[in-house]
């Protein structure tokens, strides 16, 4: 029998989209890659494939879950499985120069960035970057993970010579320019199927770590999601957003085979957008899709089932 196959790492971020299949009543398999065998020698089962692996795996003690996704990809990808977020989605997913270049390419603008490997060449390239403020971030991250904010490349200097220091995962560290929102957000735009579903603003006066995921409210300070009542909501759907930007995303999906994904974009003082992260494995805030009435991941299903019925 044909199913669904969900390619990940985290149970926590898929219980969500798996309780919306049985909820349609969609046969799945849940391929949980932090160990496995690649059998080259077999082909892989009929049915369509749903890549959610993510750029964080390491935090949670899957260092190779990605390297071994990747290799399960090609091998689904040989056969002439229809997969969903494949190895080009992976591929970004794991690399925020892969992203920036694929987003120039496609006309969307992103903060100056440079990357480094090496604790000179970080500094140096915070000098060659030449503006202030300007923060730090992981290559292969997630979750803001790595994001620091720095005044001067003196107190880079202090940062990257102390023990506090965290290297990225790849060894690549981000130079990059500190766009200022004039009020304090940023926009997370959602797609399925490669087409928008609807827009979060981000309350980001607390911190950079922006994850949605419910999960990410157990010992996370900066994603305080779920059923805590709080004055100002740090995710809130909204109605308002650059339609000619969202046309620009879908086709820069359309362009590198991604087919679910969130993409995040903030606006300075003058209203520019520059757009700094593609997440191809998305989480979705419960609280604001309750206010709002829309559910990403009940979209995801029935778009995943429409595939399985079509394949």
């Amino acid at each position: 029998m044909k199913k669904i196959y969900i390619i990940h790492e985290n149970n926590e971020w898929t219980d969500h989209l798996t309780k919306r299949l049985d909820q349609l009543q969609l046969p799945y398999e849940s391929w949980h890659l932090d160990q496995g065998i690649i059998d080259l020698t077999t082909q892989p089962p009929e049915g369509v494939f749903y890549n959610r692996m993510s750029a964080s795996s390491h935090t949670r003690n899957h260092r190779f879950a990605p390297e071994l996704t990747g290799g399960v990809l090609s091998w689904l990808e040989l056969h002439g499985r229809k997969v969903f977020n494949g190895s080009k989605a992976l591929s970004l997913e794991l690399s925020k120069i892969n992203q920036y270049t694929a987003l120039t390419k496609n006309g969307i603008r992103t903060p100056k960035t440079i990357g480094a490997v090496g604790t000179d060449q970080i500094i140096q390239a915070a000098e060659r970057l030449g503006t202030v403020p300007f923060i730090t971030k992981h290559n292969r991250a997630g979750k803001g993970l790595g994001v620091q904010l720095f005044q001067s490349v003196d107190s880079l200097k202090a940062y990257i010579l102390s023990e506090e220091f965290e290297e990225s995962i790849d060894g690549i560290t981000l130079i990059q320019e500190y766009i200022q929102s004039e009020d304090s957000f940023i926009t997370r735009a959602e797609f399925v199927g490669g087409k928008f579903i609807y827009a979060v603003k981000v309350d980001t006066s607390n911190g950079f770590e922006l994850c949605p995921a419910d999960s990410c409210q157990i010992g996370d300070a900066f994603c305080p999601v779920g059923e805590e009542a709080i004055e100002k909501p740090k995710f809130e759907i909204i109605d308002s957003v650059d339609k000619s930007l969202i046309a620009k995303y879908e086709l820069f999906l359309a362009d590198q085979q991604i087919d679910v994904a969130g993409i995040e974009f903030i606006a300075n003082a003058n209203g520019e957008a520059f757009t700094y992260d593609v997440n191809t494995n998305t989480n979705y805030n419960a609280d604001a899709e309750a206010k709002a009435d829309i559910y990403g991941m009940m979209k995801l299903a029935q778009f995943l089932g429409q595939e399985l019925n079509e394949s």
